[in-house]
């Protein structure tokens, strides 16, 4: 069974501190979410990056992780080689 939460991106840190707390990547994922709609920001007023260079080094950073934790998980997935599949897949992508 699956359950989707819609909310605002501002209620993410009080849910994540709810169920484990806010770490690095949670913070990671919402300056990348706030760089969505803000885009790059030498001054940093708007956006936590101010230049792509720097976002693309955070996604890296997070993508890497998220990898690690589903790879943690490995033991309860159903079709384990699919997600041996994707792995790979990611990973070669994040080798480029």
């Amino acid at each position: 069974m699956w359950v989707l939460a819609v909310m605002p991106a501002s209620k993410l840190k009080v849910i994540a501190d709810a169920v484990g707390g806010v770490d690095i990547y949670t913070n990671t994922a919402l300056s990348l979410h706030d760089y969505r709609y803000n885009g790059p920001d030498p001054d940093m007023a708007l956006s936590k990056f101010g230049s792509r260079g720097e976002v693309a080094e955070y996604v890296l950073r997070l993508v890497g992780e998220v990898a690690r934790r589903v790879e943690a998980l490995r033991g309860r997935i159903k079709r384990p080689d699919e997600l041996d599949r994707a792995l790979a897949e990611l990973r070669g992508g994040l080798g480029r």
